[in-house]
């Protein structure tokens, strides 16, 4: 009995079973051919890109490459075409033909996503080819610049001529064995991700071009011939994993996945490459990032004038493009500004090819002539000044200064320096690896003579930006214990290094009374920071002399803004001061503010104000050799927004004590009638002179750019009146400034 209840119920059993099977077969068959009904299409960017990962939204169907209309198109569906072109998602997306007109075939109009599609095929729309819509309506997109990791690409369907352009995870260059340790890596076999797998590429099709293209994306200028012999030896004696296809580039690409995919390589295991080998790259790195200082090199990189320069960016490799014509610096408009330009301007300069084309001014306003409008490159030109530009376009202000950010080679320097104990990744005590007793250890940095400039290179070599602050204290950030001690010190800075170990510092002898823990060196990180120019042509229009008796002179003289023999003046004499107004602008992206807090400022009683900056410019009268003869000072008594730009709203006035600073887009005037806004040349005897204005001389508050910071005149006077010409900002040597006369 029990045993026919018990094969009664598995009997029960086994029919429920079968028939689960039957109803799950029938609705995968049902899934299988709902998805096979689905139309498969393939996408890829187009048009005039400013970056890699952004162009209009072409789609291959039917044969044919065609666009999308920007009618009901939403974010969502930005989000699908990045995810279906191996990206982690959509940053934006763009209407009206933003990177110009596609032609052929408008496949989809009235595009509705959920964000959720696998696919843009799979979103609802009028259907393929039910469109309305003109081409100046063709929409594009933004993706983030992250790939899918493990991503696989289908490229089956597009082989036309125009086919589709090269999309993978990743590229690099891996070295040798007996190269791995050199910094940077310029040569090995090329290896690209592809469905989460490294794998190398047939040689058979290979040429210069491609090698150019990727010496470009790995940060550096050109490629190089190198020896195939031992190369040759070590693929014979490696595993192989091919990728199946060939790579077509014109070489003028800024990144891989501009260039066309080539033709498909049959796979068959290790033949699959029968006449051919691995392809190995070497490339010729610029000469900031040369390994060694060889003949080579030397010869490569001869040292002359540069032509083409780049100011203001956070970044090694990125910045405001400047042009010298004429021997003055002006900026270029960023009317056709693209990707092709900016990676000439890249490997101009010693980089590799352009990340982003930037166009508004992102890296601030430059001073000066805008030199170049309607900027064309083939991509191949040696400088941005054998591009063809429209000398005659007009109307181009400082807000279209064009700006570039480039590919720069992996150094490292990221590894040998951190900042613990802060708040955010933006600030903390700044911790070196440094030697000690014959191995490397973390420790700390002495904050002796630490000021702005050494904070600047820690920022940079960090990827972090500007430096907001420089700290001599660090007690208020608990960073590690076992770090505490210091493994550099004496360290000064020029600012421009590319690492703190770059900058002047006392080697393996430290130095350092105060010792680490809570006296060692640390700082904050911003993105942005202000960059003041003082205007050259106020200064110039604005020059005279004005004889004043001592007097009414004494809250000046209290302040110190007179020579040293007004000390011993007699109260009835007079002093000949030398007067001319400041128009400070701030052409930065980031508000210029005093380093100190209102409640750190200085009262000056006599004057009836504070100072927030004791020294905030600096005046000299120097000989035609450089020796000063006078010299003055102008303290931030009232530091605020006398006048703005059009559309920017004063942020800081001094009244009742308010806060001081300058805003982005504003400008403060010091007049030539207030007091200090001087230099006393009572003792100065007639003959030429240079006029030195010098603003935020001690480098007390952080900015872009300081090389805008000096303006110089020069000046004759006779003993009753003086000439002042030929003003201009930026650092020129007084050999040049003479030779001008």
């Amino acid at each position: 009995c029990t045993l026919f209840i018990f094969s009664a119920s598995f009997c029960i059993m086994l029919r429920l079973a079968v028939f689960c099977f039957l109803l799950y077969t029938l609705l995968v068959a049902s899934s299988a051919q709902s998805d096979s009904n689905q139309p498969v299409i393939q996408l890829r960017l187009a048009g005039e890109k400013k970056k890699h990962y952004e162009g209009r939204v072409e789609v291959f169907y039917n044969g044919e490459w065609g666009t999308v209309c920007d009618d009901d198109f939403s974010i969502y569906a930005a989000q699908v075409v990045c995810r279906e072109l191996g990206f982690t998602g959509a940053e934006s997306w763009s209407p009206s033909a933003k990177y110009g007109k596609g032609e052929g075939r408008i496949w989809l109009d009235n595009v509705h996503c959920t964000g959720s599609e696998k696919s843009l095929a799979h979103c609802e729309s009028n259907g393929f080819g039910v469109s309305d819509c003109k081409h100046s309506e063709d929409v594009g997109v933004v993706c983030s610049s992250k790939r899918i990791p493990g991503f696989k690409f289908i490229r089956n369907q597009a082989n036309s001529q125009e086919g589709l352009t090269v999309q993978v995870e990743e590229v690099r260059i891996r070295a040798t064995y007996s190269h791995r340790k050199r910094i940077p890596i310029t040569e090995g076999f090329l290896e690209v991700k592809d469905g989460g797998k490294w794998r190398q590429i047939c040689n058979e099709d290979w040429n210069q071009k491609n090698s150019r293209v990727i010496c470009g994306m790995q940060g550096f200028p050109g490629e190089k011939r190198f020896n195939t012999r031992p190369y040759k030896l070590l693929a014979s004696r490696r595993k192989k994993n091919y990728w199946g296809f060939s790579i077509n580039c014109t070489g003028n690409e800024a990144d891989l996945s501009d260039c066309k995919l080539g033709r498909e390589i049959e796979q068959k295991g290790n033949s699959t490459c029968g006449k051919g080998m691995p392809v190995v790259v070497s490339c010729v790195p610029g000469r900031v990032f040369a390994p060694s200082v060889s003949i080579g090199f030397r010869k490569a990189y001869r040292v002359e004038q540069p032509l083409v320069r780049l100011r203001g960016g956070a970044m090694i490799g990125e910045g405001r493009v400047e042009v010298l014509k004429n021997g003055e610096w002006g900026t270029v408009c960023d009317d056709n500004w693209n990707i092709r330009a900016a990676t000439v301007v890249c490997r101009e300069l010693g980089f590799g090819s352009a990340k982003e084309a930037l166009t508004g001014a992102r890296m601030g306003q430059g001073i000066g002539p805008v030199h170049m409008n309607e900027v064309e490159c083939s991509g191949f030109e040696k400088s941005l000044t054998e591009c063809y530009f429209n000398p005659n376009s007009l109307g181009c202000s400082h807000e279209e200064d064009a700006a570039v950010k480039c590919n720069v080679p992996a150094m490292g320097f990221h590894n040998r320096l951190r900042l613990s104990g802060g708040r955010n990744p933006y600030e903390g005590r700044v911790e070196v690896l440094g030697e000690r007793n014959g191995s490397l250890v973390w420790g700390t940095v002495c904050s002796d003579s630490w000021g702005t400039m050494e904070a600047m290179v820690v920022c940079r070599q960090l990827g972090l930006g500007f430096a907001s602050n420089a700290f001599q204290e660090t007690w208020y950030w608990q960073g590690d214990s076992s770090a505490d001690p210091v493994v550099m010190s004496g360290v000064r800075c020029s600012g421009t290094e590319l690492t703190l170990e770059q900058c002047l510092h006392h080697g393996k002898h430290v130095a350092c009374p105060k010792g680490g823990g809570r006296f060692a060196a640390g700082v904050s990180c911003t993105m942005t920071a202000p960059d003041l120019v003082l205007n050259a042509q106020v200064v110039e229009q604005t020059t005279y002399l004005e004889d004043r008796p001592m007097y009414a002179l004494q809250c000046a003289h209290e302040e110190r803004c007179l020579s040293g023999s007004a000390d011993k003046a007699d109260p009835s004499s007079y002093r000949r001061l030398l007067r001319f107004s400041s128009q400070i602008h701030n052409n930065g992206q980031s508000d210029f503010r005093p380093r100190a807090s209102p409640q750190s400022w200085v009262w000056h009683d006599c004057h009836r104000h504070y100072h927030s900056m004791e020294v905030f410019t600096h005046y000299d009268l120097m000989s035609l050799n450089g020796t000063k003869v006078a010299e003055g000072h102008k303290a931030s008594f009232c530091l605020e927004d006398t006048y703005c730009d059009e559309g920017i709203q004063k942020r800081y006035e001094c009244a009742n004590f308010g806060a001081q600073g300058i805003t982005v887009g504003c400008w403060d005037t010091y007049r030539h009638d207030i007091d200090c806004q001087w230099i006393d040349i009572t003792d100065v005897k007639p003959g030429d002179y240079i006029l030195q204005v010098v603003i935020n001389p001690n480098y007390e508050v952080a900015e872009s750019d300081y090389t805008n910071n000096i303006m110089k005149c020069r000046s004759r006077y006779d003993g009753h009146r003086i000439w002042t010409y030929n003003c201009h900002t930026g650092k020129k040597d007084l050999f040049t400034l003479c030779i001008k006369d």
